[in-house]
């Protein structure tokens, strides 16, 4: 039976090469081994103390969470919803699988993958992280393209992206479990990834480390996130220059702009609870994807917040409306006023845009 062992770690040592150019070597080889050997002897799953069953392990995380989703499972047929979701998630699969990535779970609308460490080769996963991260935001553009005369909405991605040292190991009981990956780090990256907007990728310093001069950046910003008691240094990806890549959000986002003075009340959003005390505010510039306000406190960078406002002229009142304080690639910020950047498209506000716009635009008398 060992000589059967053998060969199998043959045949799983010549698949791990052809993916990652490298063959399991010392430690690796011996878990590998050890691992078939339970297996053989029906001794896996094993008993014990979870400790002796997990290991530690440097890998990249890839978070990526569809925008505005949840919103159209309330407004449309289920089965479109479903089928609309199974062909974004079975593209990104086929793109995270291209780039040696592992899937570890879905969850609803998100899903996160793990690229492992290769030895002697620092930083390698993180750039299959991003080049990975980048292939999925093109496909999702094109997906949109593809679907642009359905009467769906168009989908987008946030992705947040985080290195570091993960317990790796089996979770669950009898009757149910898994292998994950757990670990502060892993925490990071979703709160990372909540901070990302439509289209955005946002990687740590960690991973920003790793990637050396492969990855063109954003400047670097510091944001408070739950569970540290310092800022934590993010980055926006916007292109891989070696590669000829860039991320296609910033053509996105461009949209006509008109001013307009437009009041709305606004609520804080703090680990996704909406709080309840209701403030004052008024939009003067407006575009598709955000607005230009003042508002009655100051924000910190990244604040959410969670807006109505009242569109007379379409008829319409916009209730379920989220948003971030945000830096926008336009220099039109005036004193006193700051940036939202809308994190899902109103149609209602859409139109009345264009109203605005084409009143605009037309001749006077």
């Amino acid at each position: 039976m060992a000589l059967q062992i053998r060969d199998v770690v043959r045949r799983v040592q010549d698949i791990v090469a052809d993916a990652t150019g490298a063959r399991l070597e010392g430690e690796a080889e011996e878990q590998l081994v050890a691992l078939l050997g339970d297996l053989d002897e029906g001794t896996w799953p094993p008993k014990g103390s979870a400790q002796e069953h997990f290991s530690y392990r440097d890998v990249t995380i890839l978070l990526a969470d569809l925008r505005g989703f949840m919103a159209m499972t309330a407004s449309q047929p289920a089965g479109a919803v479903l089928e609309l979701l199974n062909r974004c998630f079975g593209r990104m699969s086929e793109i995270i699988v291209g780039h040696h990535g592992v899937i570890d779970k879905f969850m609803g609308d998100s899903i996160m993958a793990i690229f492992a460490g290769v030895p002697g080769k620092r930083g390698e996963d993180a750039r299959r992280a991003l080049h990975c991260a980048v292939d999925m935001q093109i496909a999702l553009e094109a997906l949109n393209r593809e679907r642009k005369g359905s009467k769906l909405p168009p989908l987008y991605l946030g992705i947040g992206i985080n290195t570091g040292r993960v317990l790796a190991g089996l979770v669950g009981s009898e009757l149910y479990s898994a292998y994950t990956v757990i670990g502060e780090d892993v925490s990071l990256t979703s709160r990372i990834e909540s901070f990302s907007l439509r289209g955005q990728v946002l990687l740590s310093e960690a991973t920003y480390e790793h990637c050396g001069g492969f990855a063109s950046t954003g400047e670097p910003m510091d944001v408070y996130v739950k569970g540290k008691s310092e800022r934590v240094r993010v980055r926006e990806l916007l292109a891989l220059p070696s590669l000829g890549k860039t991320l296609p959000r910033q053509e996105i986002r461009r949209s006509p702009r008109v001013a307009v003075t437009l009041p709305f009340s606004y609520r804080l959003v703090q680990n996704k609870i909406v709080k309840p005390a209701a403030l004052r505010g008024r939009i003067l510039d407006i575009g598709y994807y955000g607005v230009l306000a003042e508002v009655e406190q100051e924000l910190p960078l990244r604040t959410e917040l969670k807006l109505e406002l009242e569109l007379s002229l379409v008829e319409h009142r916009a209730r379920e409306v989220y948003a971030r304080h945000y830096l926008p690639f336009e220099a039109f910020l005036t004193a006193g006023a700051l940036y939202l950047a809308l994190t899902l498209a109103i149609v209602a506000l859409q139109h009345l845009l264009e109203r605005r716009w084409l009143a605009h635009l037309r001749p006077r008398a």
